[in-house]
């Protein structure tokens, strides 16, 4: 039985552990680069100024704390619980993205480092990490798959005005895992004058834990101010799990509470192999890119093909966290479909003034079914981002939504 009271003492344990997923294979001619990364990591993550100097970031530049806000028309005309977002659209650069980007560019600066390296799929992880660098003085080298580039037109715009360098991957399907293997094969050849800050709480120990703390602060926000509004814990917390930062983080502040915690993977176009993401729900134990973890993968243990129509979701694996608490039932895994996720994105432009990224859009969905289906209560979703990026990509497929229900008062 795990005691929740100590869970971050325990996890992950010295070699980068979550029970049996996590660890850290890499070639050896980069245990050097990351000894060095996991020790300045322990050695800052305790500092006093450290730690004042990135809450001063957040609250300065990034506008943090974001707020929880309760979506009483959504709520009203969609029947049931009531809905409440955690709003990290809100967050400087658009996506909960920036909070372990802006850490990663501090720890960089502690290192010495001149370069970040990093892969995208949304472009999300790349604009806030181009943020960074910005704001860090660093140069910025960003690995995208040419899907993805011609997906998020938007975001690479972006990335771009901020000085950062986005380099096309071309082998694969061109989307997120490519990217991430591009990203380590350049790490590999920079790696003493650069860091590698992956996108996601991902990849070799100590990268899922670097990137879970940092996106710690979006739980313990969403905590503290959902019982400062209710007075009540929520009953559920939902967020989408691609590789799984932004539902780490805001699990991260619940996981002592008598919540349900609902992880929502992309389904895609259905259950067949290479029509959806969902890594916990069809995935089995297998190592990517360094670590241990369920992934989707075919007989041979070689990564399977993955879709999902959110760029940011189509990862075959997920974080090792995620894997271990599925493991010991403490975080539950669902799906949600492209058609569920649009239909949310609608509804939530439509009744709220919100614009939501097709990513955070599978955790409004499964809020918005798992509200008619619970009739009372309350239902916390993070909203980990907004829906620029996607609006042309809608637009061209889906129209302006008139083919969707919109329940009128």
């Amino acid at each position: 039985m795990i005691d929740f009271r100590t869970y971050f003492h325990q996890y992950p344990d010295s070699n980068g552990f979550f029970g049996q997923f996590g660890g850290a294979y890499v070639e050896p001619e980069l245990e050097p680069a990351f000894k060095e990364i996991t020790e300045a990591y322990y050695s800052i993550c305790h500092s006093a100024q450290f730690i004042a100097e990135l809450r001063r970031i957040r609250r300065e530049f990034q506008g943090r704390p974001t707020p929880v806000y309760h979506c009483e028309r959504l709520s009203r005309l969609n029947g049931g619980a009531q809905i409440y977002l955690k709003r990290e659209d809100l967050n400087h650069s658009g996506a909960h993205k920036l909070n372990h980007c802006m850490g990663e560019g501090l720890l960089a600066k502690f290192m010495g480092k001149k370069k970040i390296i990093a892969e995208t799929g949304a472009g999300q992880h790349g604009v806030a990490l181009a943020t960074a660098a910005a704001y860090f003085g660093l140069e910025c080298d960003i690995y995208m798959g040419e899907v993805d580039i011609a997906k998020q037109a938007p975001n690479v715009t972006r990335m771009k005005i901020l000085g950062a360098r986005v380099i096309p991957v071309s082998h694969g399907l061109k989307t997120l895992k490519e990217a991430v293997d591009a990203a380590f094969a350049a790490y590999r050849k920079e790696y003493k004058d650069a860091i590698y800050c992956i996108g996601s709480v991902l990849g070799p120990h100590p990268f899922p834990l670097i990137v879970r703390d940092f996106q710690m602060c979006v739980g313990q926000e969403a905590r503290e101010q959902f019982l400062a509004m209710t007075g009540i814990m929520p009953d559920v917390v939902c967020a989408c799990v691609g590789g799984g930062s932004n539902s780490a983080g805001m699990f991260a502040g619940f996981l002592g509470d008598a919540v349900e915690l609902c992880g929502v993977e992309p389904l895609g176009r259905g259950a067949k192999r290479g029509d959806h993401a969902a890594s916990v729900n069809y995935g089995t134990p297998g190592r990517i890119h360094g670590f241990d973890t369920l992934l989707l993968q075919d007989p041979d243990g070689e990564p399977q093909p993955v879709y999902s129509i959110a760029s940011g979701l189509d990862y075959p694996g997920v974080g090792p966290e995620h894997a271990f608490w599925h493991t010991i039932g403490r975080v539950k895994y669902v799906t949600a479909t492209d058609e569920e996720a649009v239909d949310a994105f609608f509804k939530l432009s439509r009744y709220e003034g919100i614009i939501p990224a097709l990513e955070s859009s599978h955790a409004v969905a499964y809020a918005l079914k798992r509200a008619r289906e619970m009739k009372t209560g309350a239902i916390l979703a993070n909203l980990s981002g907004r829906g620029d990026k996607d609006v042309d990509f809608v637009i061209e497929h889906y129209g302006y939504g008139d083919n969707y229900g919109f329940p009128r008062e």
